[in-house]
């Protein structure tokens, strides 16, 4: 039994009370609305995972190590955006954009220096991938193999959620079609030589991020979630062989009892899908286990002291919904990449939550309130009825057609409409405003990283095998012309210090790339 909790004046905190809302399932059980664990944080905090990455992999790895001193508990890598594109830095197409976003991966051996005097059986890793998602996992793999790590046992997270960037974010490479290989290649390869590791986690984040409301988040996300088991079943998995190690990121907003709604309404519709609909045996297959990022589109330029408190409210948000981890966003990234100082103090927002608000000690605590089981119920109803509606047409013909990404872009429009017109107040944007000067440094980006990323790269063909590359690659192309599973030759190539542009390249000659849809 985990131990004792008590409120400031002493008094006893029970964990869950059984006479109040009997009539409401206990935490741990079907349909999880309450959350997915029996004893949630007063067995387990959430883990504090800070999304971090800038530069080179050596100054990410400087920020991993600094988090990791006071106190984060897991790893979340933010890749730069040629990587996430699949190019390698020396591709006229990164020019301005190495290190920029993120950190510049181009070979393994930058994933070495990225994961330098990090023990990878030790912590969880969360990687923000998509389309190259399955050659950084490989990466991942191959760092642990000449590392000395039991591939077997290394634990985290990968997005891999192409569809939603098809819908809100754009960092695809290959057509649908290929793309979803490439996810059900990981969840078959993953499920036998890494269950420890959580193959894709399905993104409302960038949905939210996009525009949409708390209930289109709900409906696109599940929806997607929904597409990508059944690309697994059709391909011959068991459900129960990788929906266990389905999980999903949200975001956390600016309305708090919303969110708060939201979280419980997604665990309990994910259960009634599995459960009903894929006809699930694993309690685990049922479980929405989640990372949540405080709502990035909600900071401001100005007065930016001021989303200390927005992200306070946000991560509150999300532990009184049962996270599973949490990033808190940095007061100063309306302006830049966080600076040491405002990340620790990101970090520092969820340390005292977790230790002084006393609000991590009952589970569910807000349960039973019949404003929240109101909006818990009105959540998912509606986004069950939008579901609905995008199943009729198909997730992939609605997305090829435009049809959701105009229903994100018709709810960012009226958002950005309240705003214009003082109808919804943000502080220090329209209401209250100031004169202010900036009176702190935020973080700049050395313009020189590209030339330091070509250089590595050069280092590494200069002392590669240039016949094992050349076959790699080529028993590449001619499995991704087959059926066969992509992941063991995608390994090869990554051990063979092929690099991330020459991998997605080879596999683009094949697939041809992806033509976006004109939604305007």
């Amino acid at each position: 039994m985990d131990d004792e909790k008590y409120t400031i004046s002493g008094i006893p905190v029970p964990p869950f009370l059984e006479s109040y809302n009997a009539d409401l399932p206990k935490p741990g059980e079907y349909p999880f609305t309450r959350g997915v664990y029996p004893t949630m944080y007063r067995g387990r905090l959430w883990t504090m995972r800070q999304y971090s990455g800038y530069s080179t992999a050596k100054e990410t790895n400087k920020r991993f190590h600094l988090l990791l001193e006071r106190g984060q508990t897991g790893l979340s890598v933010a890749f730069d955006l040629p990587t996430q594109m699949g190019l390698d830095s020396s591709d006229p197409m990164a020019e301005g954009e190495v290190g920029k976003v993120g950190v510049a991966i181009d070979t393994v051996e930058d994933m070495k220096i990225l994961f330098d005097g990090i023990d990878l059986s030790k912590i969880s890793t969360s990687m923000t991938i998509n389309a190259p998602a399955i050659v950084l996992l490989a990466m991942y793999i191959v760092v642990a193999e000449e590392t000395g790590v039991d591939p077997s046992q290394i634990s985290g997270t990968i997005q891999n959620d192409i569809l939603k960037e098809y819908i809100a974010r754009g960092t695809y490479i290959y057509p649908p079609e290929p793309s979803m290989r490439l996810i059900t290649n990981i969840f078959e390869y993953c499920s036998k030589q890494h269950p420890k590791f959580n193959t894709i986690s399905i993104s409302g984040y960038h949905i939210r991020e996009a525009g949409s409301t708390a209930v289109q988040e709900l409906a696109f996300t599940l929806a997607n979630a929904k597409t990508y088991v059944r690309a697994a079943i059709d391909a011959g998995l068991d459900v129960d062989s990788f929906a266990p190690r389905i999980s999903f990121f949200f975001n956390a907003h600016n309305d708090f009892v919303e969110e708060i709604a939201k979280f419980r309404a997604a665990r309990r519709m994910w259960a009634k899908i599995m459960k009903e609909e894929f006809k699930a045996k694993d309690k685990k297959s049922m479980m929405l286990r989640f990372h949540t990022q405080t709502a990035g589109s909600t900071l401001t330029a100005q007065q930016p002291e001021n989303n200390i408190i927005r992200v306070t409210l946000q991560a509150l948000a999300a532990v009184l919904g049962g996270t599973q981890s949490l990033h808190t966003n940095s007061m100063d990234e309306a302006l830049a990449l966080p600076s040491d100082k405002s990340a620790t103090i990101a970090l520092r927002t969820q340390q005292i939550i977790a230790e002084e608000s006393g609000v991590p000690n009952a589970i569910d605590p807000l349960g039973g309130s019949y404003y929240i089981e109101w909006l818990t119920d009105r959540l998912e109803e509606e986004a069950t009825r939008l579901i609905e509606e995008v199943e009729k047409i198909g997730v992939l013909e609605a997305i090829n057609s435009g049809f959701i990404q105009r229903q994100i872009q018709e709810s960012a429009y009226q958002y950005q409409l309240e705003i214009d017109s003082g109808k919804r107040k943000i502080v220090g944007v329209n209401s209250y405003l100031q004169d202010e000067n900036l009176d702190f440094d935020i973080l700049q980006v050395d313009e020189t990283i590209r030339d330091d990323q070509i250089k590595r790269i050069e280092e590494v063909k200069a002392n590669r095998d240039d016949r094992k590359v050349e076959i790699a690659l080529q028993k590449l192309e001619e499995a991704a012309k087959g059926s066969d599973n992509l992941f063991p030759f995608i390994l090869e190539a990554v051990r063979a210090r092929c690099t991330i542009g020459e991998i997605c390249g080879t596999m683009k000659k094949v697939f041809g790339a992806y033509k976006p849809v004109d939604t305007i």
